[in-house]
């Protein structure tokens, strides 16, 4: 039986926006990001000394995604305290019919340990290698790729491919 194998992830945390330390103090400085894929698979970006609330980092950060991880974990910290977190569904880059390594650009409202709503996270994912072999949208369960089915009036021809997408359809 064939080992699942894992796929590389390309997540750009660009900026965050309105952090606070708490309900009324913003952040001053050193700012940082952790991405998680699953709790041994994780990067930071570096801290971002004069930010403050509004930090900005535009760095890369390459993580491995387990075939069985259905979120990424993002967290904004301010020096060694957790200013917010939030999870991120793989299927928000990776699911549907998103062709394989598009690049993604996602917002998304971190909460502190309270659940209160602390700021906002700026980030684009990219999914490097097939989403079709390890958990995006496929058109077979083999992993080789469908190239559809010649048909001309009904016959079984090489002069044009019709492929089908399904659709959801409601009475």
């Amino acid at each position: 039986m064939e080992k699942p194998s894992l796929r590389e992830i390309e997540v750009t945390v660009i900026s965050a926006e309105g952090l606070r330390v708490n309900r009324k103090q913003p952040v001053k400085k050193n700012a940082f990001v952790v991405v998680r894929s699953d709790p041994f698979n994780s990067r930071s970006t570096g801290m971002d000394p004069e930010g403050g609330s509004y930090p900005a980092w535009n760095e890369k950060l390459r993580l491995q995604l387990p075939p069985h991880a259905h979120f990424i974990t993002v967290e904004a910290h301010s020096g060694s305290k957790l200013v917010g977190a939030v999870n991120v569904p793989v299927a928000d880059f990776a699911g549907g019919y998103l062709p394989e390594n598009y690049l993604s650009f996602l917002s998304y409202r971190l909460r502190d340990a309270n659940g209160e709503k602390n700021g906002i996270v700026n980030l684009s994912v990219k999914m490097k290698g097939a989403a079709g072999r390890g958990g995006g949208c496929a058109a077979s369960s083999s992993g080789k790729p469908w190239d559809g089915v010649a048909v001309v009036e009904g016959k079984v021809s090489n002069q044009g491919i019709v492929t089908g997408v399904p659709v959801p359809y409601g009475f």
